[in-house]
């Protein structure tokens, strides 16, 4: 049985409180240890310039910040809509859809910065695997564990297809092969590695598994449905 739908209205309402309260104490503790980078690409982003503001990862940073109140008011936009039809799961669908995108666009968007001889260098590759791992160093492997996780967590929510950590898996490589293909064919002078494949596809893989509690039940639901007894033949 559902625990949540057990609760009465008002310890749900007060627990939705807290949780959100507690979503804005993070995210504004984030805001606080970034303030500096930010408010330095700030200027310039507010200006409207691409370089030193959508060309760098601190303006790329402010600009989610910023995008988190409208991406916020549409998925409660889509879940009203959902709720006026009598749509089933209506606030889950809708989180699931406007996470993917949050989440995804920004660290692609990093992904595929060009580099200072964007252009001029031709595409370079490393096929050997694990190989490019102790040059990515932590906070390389932890930013491309990060480039596809928003995906892995939310997809299986929103599509029963997707409800199964190897096809989180194989989404994750695919995506993360179509980025690298398009860092090589672009000259953005970054290393298509097949390390950021293996490290990208993990992390949507773990992301799966830390939402698997909500779309486990998505993707049984239909399998508990009672099936229709079979005519008897007279």
């Amino acid at each position: 049985m559902n625990r949540s739908a057990s609760l009465p209205a008002p310890l749900r309402r007060a627990r939705g409180i807290v949780l959100a309260g507690l979503a804005i104490l993070g995210l504004a503790g984030v805001a606080f240890v970034v303030r500096r980078p930010l408010m330095m690409s700030a200027p310039r982003c507010l200006a409207g310039r691409w370089h030193g503001c959508l060309d760098t990862e601190n303006g790329v940073l402010l600009i989610t910040l910023v995008a988190l109140p409208p991406a916020a008011l549409a998925a409660w936009a889509l879940a009203r809509r959902r709720r006026a039809a009598d749509t089933a799961s209506a606030w889950r669908m809708s989180l699931a859809e406007v996470g993917m995108v949050y989440g995804t666009v920004p660290f692609v968007w990093m992904t595929m910065m060009p580099g200072p001889g964007a252009g001029v260098v031709p595409g370079r590759v490393s096929l050997v695997p694990l190989r490019d791992l102790l040059t990515m160093g932590p906070v390389g492997i932890g930013g491309n564990l990060l480039v596809f996780a928003a995906l892995g967590f939310f997809a299986p929510m929103r599509f029963a297809a997707l409800a199964s950590v190897p096809r989180i898996l194989a989404l994750g490589a695919g995506c993360s092969v179509v980025v690298e293909t398009a860092q090589y064919v672009l000259w953005l002078d970054r290393v298509s590695s097949v390390d950021d494949v293996l490290v990208n596809a993990a992390g949507a893989a773990l992301a799966a598994l830390a939402s698997r509690r909500w779309w486990r039940t998505t993707a049984e639901a239909p399998s508990e449905r009672p099936r229709p007894a079979p005519a008897s033949a007279d």
